[in-house]
């Protein structure tokens, strides 16, 4: 039995909507957004990890895998929840439509949220702290540490934890205590923050669902090495005495890099996670599957086996791999919480383990379009060798754009593309997207860039490089009516609606 309907949605970071404020959130932009999803026919809206950007603001390395990312707080509700007045949020400049600006957003947004704790500790309605007080105890499994981590990066001016002072980098007794007393009003500030993001969060998914969209989240395999989770539990990683990582996270050399992808995340120690069965990844989806529908699970082939690179290399190329859990893990998982909505990420090299596990689950795979035509008609990846279950891309966020790719690609290529396509060329997003729409795949997914028919100027992310990512954003009047009827009849068209 198949969990999936045949159904397809679009893939939009919120940080790429519309605002005033220097970055897309969760105000009136994202509800808009959401009506276009509707006037479009489509049933998904995918999003990248909602977690608080660290080093290089990508989404793939958060201060926490349960955190919620305040920068996509819209001031706007705080103005209309009473927490602020209009001429706190006035920008303090005129931000770029095009691209998000991390640093001068970070701290506008910040200066004005002091502002907003500040009120509501003075002024929230019994109702208000009844609601804030219920939060911090239901999420206080992990909301207890992070507040207190993110509190003590800020008095150690963002230093990384391991290099605190002793006593509270090793977590002893006695300096939890005194750091819990010292940092009380930093830690009330982000235990706030994680509310009003949660709130507003949740406010804007129930608008989806009641739309009948349901979104896609994404649970990164890794986590930060500099994070909430590395810190508070120790143990459940592969660490060294003054708490480094022995080995470190990436891919071999690939179709995205020649040198592999070194990501740099700390490895898991499985051994000691299979203890008490898992539960910190028990944990994780419980909190995930809260503020999402559907989870992409990323690189799901590291939880078979992963590529160990010794901490220090300057490249990926000297790695070794080292076997997971595989279906033990997802065995514990499933026991815990029932059967869960879960796509795969099987890209990359994609052995015939990885493929048991995933059937095994009955999880679908993903299958990118643009890498049907760099490999030519014996490969697996071509569409009619699609399977039923799998989700369809253009592209995903790590892809140049459908334009963006078919401008560089090789003249052998573009013309069997065009030939697959039955593409004059001259409209090749869309036509790519037709070719989307018409596979036998259940779920197909297409990029808000194809759909805005964008070139590389679109592009969200290039592997392997770690800045100038993670900014591309659309501007408010780009999502027209006559976009979303294209868009609708076409869906209709291959009964996707």
């Amino acid at each position: 039995m198949l969990m999936f309907k045949r159904s397809s949605g679009i893939l939009l970071h919120p940080t790429s909507l519309p605002s005033p404020y220097g970055i897309g959130d969760l105000g009136k932009e994202a509800y808009d957004f959401v009506d276009f999803l509707v006037a479009s026919k489509q049933k998904l809206w995918q999003i990248l990890p909602l977690g608080p950007t660290g080093f290089g603001d990508s989404p793939y390395q958060c201060f926490s895998a349960f955190a919620g990312n305040p920068l996509l707080i819209s001031l706007d509700k705080l103005v209309q929840e009473g927490f602020l007045k209009k001429e706190d949020i006035k920008p303090p400049k005129k931000f770029d439509d095009n691209h998000v600006e991390f640093g001068e957003v970070i701290n506008f947004k910040f200066s004005v949220f002091n502002k907003a704790y500040n009120n509501f500790k003075k002024h929230a309605t019994k109702i208000q702290k009844e609601k804030y007080e219920n939060y911090c105890h239901n999420q206080k499994k992990w909301l207890d540490d992070y507040a207190l981590f993110m509190a003590l990066k800020e008095h150690y001016k963002g230093a990384v934890w391991n290099t605190w002072d002793k006593p509270i980098a090793k977590r002893e007794a006695s300096a939890l205590e005194y750091w819990k007393e010292k940092l009380k009003e930093e830690i009330g500030f982000q235990k706030f923050i994680q509310y009003i993001f949660y709130e507003q969060w949740m406010d804007l998914k129930s608008y989806a669902n009641k739309n009948f969209i349901e979104v896609i989240g994404d649970i990164p395999i890794f986590v930060a090495f500099d994070s909430a989770d590395v810190w508070s539990q120790p143990e459940l990683f592969c660490l060294d005495e003054k708490g480094y990582p022995t080995e470190v996270a990436g891919v071999p050399p690939d179709y995205f890099s020649a040198t592999g992808q070194l990501w740099g995340n700390p490895l898991y120690n499985w051994d000691k996670m299979k203890e008490d069965d898992y539960k910190w990844w028990i944990d994780r989806f419980k909190v995930t599957l809260q503020l999402v529908d559907i989870v992409r699970l990323d690189h799901f082939r590291g939880f078979e086996a992963y590529w160990a690179v010794p901490y220090g290399e300057k490249t990926a190329v000297n790695g070794v791999w080292r076997k997971g859990p595989g279906a033990d893990l997802f065995s514990s998982i499933e026991k815990a919480l029932g059967k869960l909505p879960i796509i795969a990420e099987d890209l990359g090299f994609i052995t015939k383990e990885v493929h048991e596990i995933r059937e095994q689950f009955n999880f679908p795979g993903m299958k990118i379009l643009q890498f049907a035509f760099d490999s030519k008609e014996e490969s697996d990846v071509i569409p009619y060798k699609y399977e039923k279950n799998s989700v369809v891309y253009t592209g995903t966020h790590d892809n140049d754009t459908i334009l963006g790719w078919f401008e560089k690609a090789s003249p052998q290529d573009r013309e069997y593309a065009l030939k697959y396509s039955k593409s004059d060329g001259k409209d090749i997003s869309w036509d790519i997207i037709q070719l989307a729409l018409s596979t036998v795949c259940n779920i197909a997914i297409f990029p808000l860039q194809d759909i805005l028919s964008l070139g590389a100027e679109g592009r969200m992310n290039v592997p392997g490089t770690a800045s100038g990512n993670w900014t591309w954003r659309f501007k408010k009047g780009d999502l027209t009516e006559s976009i979303a009827l294209r868009l609708a009849e076409l869906t209709k068209l291959y009964g996707r609606y």
